[in-house]
């Protein structure tokens, strides 16, 4: 891991937060980005400084550290919790809010060592699901009529845009969406579809046969598909290119 894990340290006592803020600087995998001495001003300071780990106290007046907990993890990027009170009877109810762990005050440096590893492996496991492609459903997504379609894009013969829509054609079914050609386009770009048309692309698995046409342009005999489209000049060079001829 090369950042460092933003940490944010929260005790109403000045003396607990000074000697964690001693123990924690002796890993350099940490970064202290700030301290709180209440359960409020955690939630603020969190919401400004984006930590990544909260070490936290559970004793304090007004909003204790539990009530604190609550809080962050409804925040929209919640930070990892670790708990460190001269308390152990909370242990349990601190579990509920997946803390990362719970450390008992005078707060031992080979305990605390501990603590900090179990962070560094929960930030390598984020980051490198971070680097990981996305994975999907293998459908095309789209609304028709107010419903969400999901068809598979091998399925798809070609789509056409007319007016103010774009049809999709399979060999069982049309379809009529309001997605513009282009964006349709991109969401394809993983499948084999090329632009003949400005207001064409077709799936190239299904050309069936290529017939010259007039002034350099072409019509495209399609499989499981009586329809005849027309490759214009502009764009029939690439796609005898694209179809290797």
């Amino acid at each position: 891991m090369t950042e460092r894990i933003r940490t944010l340290i929260v005790d109403d006592e000045r003396y607990s937060r000074e000697e964690l803020i001693y123990l924690l600087k002796q890993h350099p995998a940490l970064e202290i980005v700030g301290e709180a001495d209440s359960g409020e001003q955690a939630v603020l300071r969190t919401m400004q400084l984006q930590p990544e780990a909260v070490f936290l106290d559970v004793e304090m007046p007004r909003m204790n550290g539990l009530e604190t907990a609550r809080a962050l993890t409804r925040l929209k990027n919640p930070p990892q919790i670790v708990f460190a009170t001269a308390y152990p009877q909370f242990g349990v109810e601190a579990f509920q809010f997946e803390a990362l762990d719970y450390l008992l005050k005078p707060i031992d440096e080979e305990r605390l060592a501990e603590t900090v590893r179990r962070l560094e492996k929960a930030f390598h496991k984020e980051a490198s699901a971070a680097h990981l492609p996305l994975k999907s459903s293998g459908k095309l997504s789209l609304e028709e009529n107010g419903e969400i379609l999901f068809i598979d894009p091998d399925e798809i013969i070609y789509i056409s845009r007319e007016d103010t829509y774009s049809k999709i054609v399979t060999a069982h079914k049309h379809y009529r969406v309001k997605t513009p050609l282009k964006e349709l386009e991109a969401k394809l770009q993983k499948y084999p579809f090329f632009r003949i048309h400005k207001s064409y692309m077709v799936h190239l698995d299904y050309v069936n046969r290529l017939v010259p046409w007039f002034n350099g342009a072409f019509q495209l005999e399609l499989k499981d598909c009586s329809d005849k489209l027309a490759v214009s000049r502009n764009y029939a060079k690439a796609f005898r290119e694209a179809m290797e001829l």
